[in-house]
């Protein structure tokens, strides 16, 4: 046995329409960079430590058997304007697995050639965004964060045409599932309701089987992205490309195109090169995504009988208000633990918010000034420090009743974040055949809220020189 993957492929049994089967392109020269051990095991995968034929499995050179790849259908609105026809343009699902505890999990290829929804691209990656992925995807799960995962990183042996001929790259992305609010808008927009209710009925059992109808999903999308949106808050993650058909049903952070974090707080950051007007900067991700559950919920009422669908956009309306006081509640348990407060009351929110003011002026490092206040060394962050002084003399007198803010505050505050030229470096060095810095970084971001021997130079900001200014999205 070189490589078993039990798979189970409930998505491939749904109607024609809502994909298309569909093989790799051939590798040249397939070589594997990297395999998740344990993720592999946690799904319930038996392998064999034969890298060659890890590489053939992971490049789509030879598939394994029960895989049945196709690329999936979606729409989507991308920066504000709608595609009714994107899908999977450089993806196949090879399809699902069981976990030991019977939860459902995607295996999916990335980079894996043309599909039929490629348009004018060629569906392959080159190594830089297949090793950001992998990379940034590991340190969100470690992180606490949900999001898709890496399972394995594979050369291809073959050239891509970018700014230059770059080393072209497969990443095998799992996911709970690929389901996206563009693929309720596919069908939404083509008014075919039974394949629109055929998908909802699918989603429901497959991600929230407690949920009675439409109503019920709406509320549990609504739900899971209420938590996730303020995780990224809470870390300085910017996505940078929050588009519908990459907001996901199951809640999960997907796509890390051009995403980053931040190193000097600006709740106005701007990273990814395509996102011009700043549509999805720092500041706007907890508006965008009460955007983006809008789209879910027109997509949705099309579901309702018509007599019956002004009471439903109604209901829907009233869900989706609710969202920023929802949003803001979640930001606020967050950013309070962050700050030693274990229950924030709506009181802290001014103290919290100042704090983040005195950051933004004096340009100071997000992660670590949160992380240098649990170990009592935030002062040292600010160059205003008698603004700094009067705050902290608020903070002491606030959190003095907190049984122990210091290790609340450790246990939230990382020492290690993916920093922007960190994940640029390792690109550069990993195109050139060293490997070094992708596996140091995957050693350190592992255990990201425990100081570790000989990683100090991880936690330190970029030079003038080292500063990344924008990211790209890799296709």
């Amino acid at each position: 046995m070189s490589l078993h993957i039990p798979f189970d492929n409930s998505y491939a049994r749904l109607p024609d329409r809502f994909f298309a089967r569909q093989g790799a392109a051939p590798a040249t020269a397939p070589e594997l960079l990297a395999f998740n051990t344990g993720l592999a095991r946690e799904l319930g995968i038996g392998f064999d430590e034969d890298p060659d034929a890890l590489a053939a499995a992971f490049s789509g050179v030879a598939l394994p058997d029960g895989a049945e790849p196709l690329a999936q259908a979606y729409a989507g609105h991308q920066f504000g304007g709608f595609s009714q026809q994107l899908g999977d343009g450089r993806a196949l699902l090879l399809g699902e697995v069981l976990d030991p505890n019977g939860i459902r999990y995607d295996i999916q290829l990335k980079g894996s050639g043309r599909t039929p929804f490629s348009r004018n691209g060629d569906g392959k990656a080159w190594l830089g965004p297949v090793l950001r992925e992998y990379v940034v995807s590991e340190a969100m799960h470690a992180l606490g964060v949900p999001t898709t995962r890496a399972l394995a990183a594979v050369s291809t042996g073959d050239s891509v045409m970018r700014q230059a001929m770059l080393p072209g790259a497969v990443l095998t992305r799992v996911a709970r599932s690929h389901l996206r609010i563009g693929t309720f808008q596919y069908f939404a927009v083509r008014n075919d309701i039974d394949a629109l209710r055929t998908l909802t009925d699918y989603a429901i059992q497959r991600h929230y089987p407690q949920a009675k109808g439409p109503a019920c999903l709406l509320q549990s999308v609504i739900d899971a992205q209420v938590k996730l949106i303020p995780q990224w808050m809470a870390l300085g993650f910017i996505h940078g490309v929050m588009n519908t058909d990459n907001s996901t049903i199951s809640g999960e952070t997907i796509d890390y195109g051009p995403c980053a974090f931040m190193d000097d707080y600006h709740p106005h950051k701007v990273f990814s090169s395509i996102d011009q007007q700043g549509r999805y900067a720092f500041s706007n991700q907890m508006h965008i995504v009460i955007w983006n559950l809008a789209q879910l919920a027109s997509a949705l009422v099309a579901l309702a009988p018509e007599a019956e669908q002004d009471a439903v956009v109604e209901d829907y309306t009233q869900r989706i208000h609710a969202m920023p006081e929802a949003l803001d509640a979640e930001w606020l348990r967050l950013l309070g633990r962050k700050v030693g407060i274990a229950d924030a009351r709506p009181e802290d929110k001014a103290m919290i918010e100042k704090l983040l003011d005195l950051m933004a002026h004096d340009g100071t490092d997000f992660t670590n000034t949160f992380r240098a206040l649990a170990e009592g060394t935030a002062r040292d962050q600010f160059t205003n420090r008698e603004a700094f002084d009067d705050w902290h003399a608020g903070w002491q007198q606030r959190t003095a009743s907190e049984e122990d803010s210091h290790s609340l505050m450790a246990s939230v505050n990382p020492v290690y974040i993916p920093r922007n030229h960190r994940i640029e470096q390792m690109i550069e060095a990993a195109v050139e055949g060293d490997l070094a810095p992708f596996k140091r970084l995957m050693k350190v971001l592992a255990t990201p809220f425990t100081p570790q021997d000989g990683a100090e130079d991880l936690t330190l900001p970029p030079t003038r020189d080292e500063v990344v200014h924008r990211t790209f999205c890799g296709t």
